[in-house]
């Protein structure tokens, strides 16, 4: 939820509305929109005033009918001053942030607006239209260009049937080929190194954005469009045969999704901005004090692959019970049954004869463990109500949704009738096969995390998950949102010694690496992906993860750049966190605690091992005192990552 605390409101003359050309300032003055309503609505942004976009051009196509319409007249303008105070429920950033902008809502025709707001972070804006009549929107115009010399971070899809798990190609824009297009969050990068975030905000009832490269230095926007035919081609796989001729179908009285923009002038401060929560609709009329975030053992990634036990293990519940052992010995809040544990994927109201449902949940419950349940979209999305009745009566804690594979606006209406629903019986929600976050954990807190990344699972079947991929994320797709990497390997490699095995996946970088990622990724169910039995053999490793929570209360990003390294603090509650990765490329940072409160801290602290460079497993445990005073030099193994814990000592 949020409170204004304080609003000025400026009705613009019309002699000023004449001229149609407006500006925009962040309230520190750093960023600059000029608008021209003229042919098109078209902008054009400046950072210290250099041009960092130009050719900006915003326009809905609405039951045919272009808005703004050529040439079309503001009947006013409303600029405001803005200060909100956002709280978090379950805060991945920060769990109270004052956050100032300044607003202007320009009025068409029918009362239909264009709002643009800024911030110090970046801009958004955002069509509404004012109709008593359900509309037709055919398409939506979000073009723009950058400067010559621009650098881009593209996850570039061949379709818009995706995993959204793609490696962020790291280039010039002007080598991206016309055509080529990509999802969202794409960041990119001016020869004046300003970083520009593209990503947006508030969807709902509504398709996701693509951009598409359509010149040298410039890029469009690209739908999905309504899906009328869709053939079903197995248990989570569709194939598309018609389409309609426009992207929504949809109320003609509302706001659409902001189009975001995060401008910053150093790459660490990608990792502090949460515009895509600030921007979404808040919701402040259900209780969600329910929602207990936290760690989960996952199975599938380890393949059940667990050793010393005298029972045979796969999906049966005397391997669950061996997983909710661990989660309880380690303090773990959770445990995940993914694919397998029903009696077929589309049926989700019996089990498969080797899982005793009721006993394993209350033998987790007598744990202290929750259950999670894995299963596809389609038969959840079926007999949604029943489902989740049945899992509620069962005993679960939330549910695993998988294999979305598609943005259109039906899709889109899914993630929110499932949060919906998930929380109307009070359980959590990871989406997986999905697209990135958008904003619908504003409205609903109990939709912990998403995927839609190139995460650690890839390990199993390809060398692509690289520590310079690992250290592009946090720039990237996790600016838009908590993101579900899965992390934890406890068989670490460099890329010399990696090994593809499906049975056995290996991560490529540091032990400490791998470690880091606890602090560094942002994710409220956060995932152990190695097996048990892994586990328990590196116990200093596990005991150390236990400790780091998965919300946190502050973020302070020290020092970074982007796909290289990064250095960052988060505190939650009186505790504070330090991690730093790093590339390919070993390097020595400096830790400044002067961010600290007065009082002495115990720092327990988990950093490379002297001969990690050649064992990427060799890492070193130790504890120092530390205090606003101390200067703390750590150095990173290739690949390598560093992790403190700083709990005061009185």
């Amino acid at each position: 939820m949020y409170k204004t605390i304080s609003l000025v409101l400026i009705l613009v003359s019309a002699q000023f509305i004449f001229a149609q050309q407006y500006e925009l300032n962040s309230p520190n003055k750093n960023i600059k929109l000029d608008i021209s309503i003229e042919k098109l609505a078209k902008w054009k942004l400046f950072y210290k005033d250099k041009l960092i976009i130009t050719d900006g051009e915003i326009a809905l196509n609405v039951n045919g009918i272009a808005f703004p319409e050529n040439k079309a007249k503001v009947y006013k303008a409303n600029k405001q001053n803005l200060s909100e105070e956002i709280t978090s429920s379950v805060p991945v950033k920060f769990r109270k942030l004052k956050v100032d902008y300044n607003s202007l809502t320009l009025v068409f025709k029918n009362k239909n607006t264009i709002e643009f707001r800024m911030y110090n972070d970046g801009f958004a804006y955002r069509l509404a239209t004012n109709s008593k009549k359900d509309i037709e929107i055919n398409d939506e115009i979000v073009n723009f260009s950058f400067p010559k010399g621009t650098n881009v971070f593209f996850p570039e899809e061949i379709s818009m049937i995706s995993h959204y798990e793609r490696v962020y190609q790291d280039t010039l824009l002007s080598g991206i080929e016309t055509g080529k297009f990509a999802s969202l969050p794409v960041l990119f990068q001016t020869t004046n190194n300003v970083n520009i975030l593209f990503t947006e905000a508030d969807l709902y009832d509504y398709p996701g954005l693509f951009i598409e490269k359509s010149n040298t230095l410039s890029l469009k926007s690209k739908f999905p469009n309504v899906i009328t035919e869709i053939r079903t081609k197995s248990d989570r796989n569709e194939t598309i045969v018609k389409e309609a001729n426009h992207i929504a179908q949809t109320s003609g009285k509302r706001t659409f999704p902001w189009r975001v923009f995060t401008v910053t002038g150093e790459d660490k401060d990608l990792l502090k901005s949460q515009m895509v929560y600030n921007l979404s609709r808040k919701n402040i009329t259900e209780n969600f004090d329910w929602i207990k975030p936290g760690k989960v053992a996952w199975d599938w990634l380890n393949a059940l692959n667990i050793t010393g036990v005298d029972f045979k293990s796969g999906i049966n519940n005397e391997t669950y019970k061996y997983f909710i052992d661990f989660a309880s010995e380690y303090g773990l809040e959770y445990i995940i049954l993914d694919e397998g544990w029903s009696k077929t994927t589309t049926n989700l109201l019996e089990t498969n004869p080797d899982i005793d449902m009721p006993e394993l949940m209350a033998y987790a419950k007598q744990k202290n463990v929750g259950i999670i349940l894995w299963v596809l979209w389609k038969p959840l999305d079926k007999n949604m109500e029943k489902v989740l009745e049945q899992f509620v009566a069962w005993g679960a804690k939330g549910i695993k949704v998988d294999f979305m594979q598609r943005a259109d606006q039906e899709m889109v209406n899914f993630y929110l009738r499932t949060a919906k629903e998930a929380a109307k019986h009070k359980l959590l929600v990871d989406f997986h096969g999905s697209f990135k976050p958008s904003g619908l954990r504003a409205s609903y807190p109990n939709v912990l995390s998403y995927e839609g990344l190139k995460g650690l699972e890839n390990a199993k079947w390809s060398k692509l998950i690289t520590p310079k991929h690992d250290l592009t994320l946090p720039f990237t797709r996790m600016v838009a949102g908590p993101m579900d990497y899965t992390p934890g390997a406890m068989i670490n490699a460099h890329e010399k010694n990696y090994m593809i095995r499906w049975e056995r996946p290996m991560s490529m970088g540091t032990r400490a690496h791998q470690i880091a990622m606890y602090v560094v990724y942002e994710s409220p169910l956060q995932m152990l992906a190695d097996n048990p039995t892994n586990y328990k053999k590196e116990s200093e490793s596990t005991t150390f993860i236990s400790k780091i929570p998965t919300t946190w209360d502050e973020t302070l990003p020290l020092d970074a750049k982007v796909a290289r390294y990064l250095l960052i603090a988060r505190r939650n509650a009186n505790n504070w966190y330090v991690a730093a990765m790093t590339d390919d490329n070993p390097r020595e940072l400096e830790v400044d605690f002067s961010f600290l409160p007065e009082g002495d801290f115990q720092m327990e602290l988990i950093r490379d091992g002297i001969n990690a460079d050649m064992n990427a497993e060799d890492y070193k445990l130790e504890t120092l005192k530390i205090n606003n005073q101390s200067k703390l030099k750590i150095k990173l193994a290739s690949g390598g990552g560093w992790a403190g814990i700083l709990v005061p000592v009185n």
